[in-house]
C-alpha cells in the first residue's frame, strides 16, 4: 500500500525512532504509514503535518497530542501513552534566538518530549541582546543536561556564542528566518559550519527533529555507559 515499508526495529537497532514526515504525502499516505507503525510500536511521531490534515477521525481510539506551531503530532495507544507519561528521563536545553525561530525550536522540543526526555526552554535570547543569555548560560552550567540545542536564523551567530560559554555539546539548528542575503537559511547554515568554538554539531536548515534525535542519542549513550559502570 502506497509503497510503505516500515522499519519497526529501528529504535532497538539504532536508537532512533521511525517518524512519518507528512510533507509531500497525501492524507491517505500519512494515515496508512501511521497505522502501520502503530501496529508494531504503539506510538508514532508525525512531522511537517499540513494544517488541513485532520487525523482525529482516523485515530479516534488513540490519544493524539499536537503542536500546531511546529506542525507536529504524536499518536499513542492507551498502553503506550500511560507508559510515556511516567517515563521522563534526562534533560536537554533548547535556546532560540528569536520568536521567529519558535516553530523549529518547538519541533525539537516536541520530539524530545515524545522520546521521553525532559526539556528546558529559553526562547528569544539572541545576540541582538547578549544580556539575555546570562540566565540560560547559568542554568546550563549548573544543570545535568546532556546537550544544548541552539536554534537561530539571520546570521546564525548564537550557537557559536553559546559554545564558547558552556561545557555541553551544542547542536546548532539554522532556520530559514531572515531577509535577502539570509538565502532561506543558507547564510545561517554556513555561519554555524564555520563556528570558531569547537564542540558544535550542525544539522540541516529548519531540522528541529534531527537536532532532537541527535540530542537523544547523546543521552542514550550516556545512560548506557553509566549502566555499564
Amino acid at each position: 500500500m502506497f509503497g510503505i515499508n516500515i522499519d519497526p526495529g529501528r529504535m532497538d537497532r539504532a536508537g532512533k525512532p521511525e517518524a512519518v514526515m507528512a510533507e509531500g504525502k497525501s492524507l491517505e499516505e500519512v494515515v496508512a504509514s501511521s497505522e502501520e507503525i502503530l501496529k508494531t510500536c504503539g506510538k508514532v511521531l508525525i512531522t511537517r503535518l499540513p494544517e488541513n490534515y485532520d487525523l482525529d477521525k482516523f485515530f479516534s481510539d488513540y490519544i493524539i497530542l499536537k503542536n500546531r506551531k511546529a506542525r507536529i503530532c504524536a499518536i499513542f495507544d492507551k498502553k503506550n501513552y500511560e507508559k510515556w507519561k511516567k517515563c521522563k528521563e534526562g534533560e536537554v536545553v533548547i535556546l532560540s534566538a528569536g520568536t521567529s525561530d519558535l516553530a523549529v525550536a518547538e519541533e525539537a522540543a516536541f520530539t524530545l518530549d515524545f522520546l521521553g526526555i525532559n526539556v528546558k526552554r529559553f526562547y528569544d535570547v539572541g545576540v541582538a541582546g547578549l544580556h539575555r543569555l546570562k540566565d540560560p548560560v547559568d542554568y546550563i552550567k549548573s544543570s545535568k543536561a546532556v546537550a544544548v540545542i541552539v536554534v537561530a536564523g539571520m546570521e546564525g551567530a548564537l550557537p557559536s556564542v553559546v559554545a564558547g560559554l558552556v561545557d555541553k555539546p551544542v547542536i546548532a539548528v539554522p532556520t530559514s528566518t531572515g531577509y535577502g542575503v539570509a538565502f532561506n537559511g543558507l547564510t545561517a547554515l554556513f555561519s554555524m559550519l564555520l563556528s570558531c568554538p569547537s564542540g558544535v554539531a550542525v544539522v540541516n536548515i529548519d531540522n528541529g527533529f534531527g537536532a532532537a534525535v541527535f540530542a537523544y542519542t547523546i543521552w542514550r549513550s550516556v545512560k548506557n555507559l553509566m549502566l555499564r559502570l
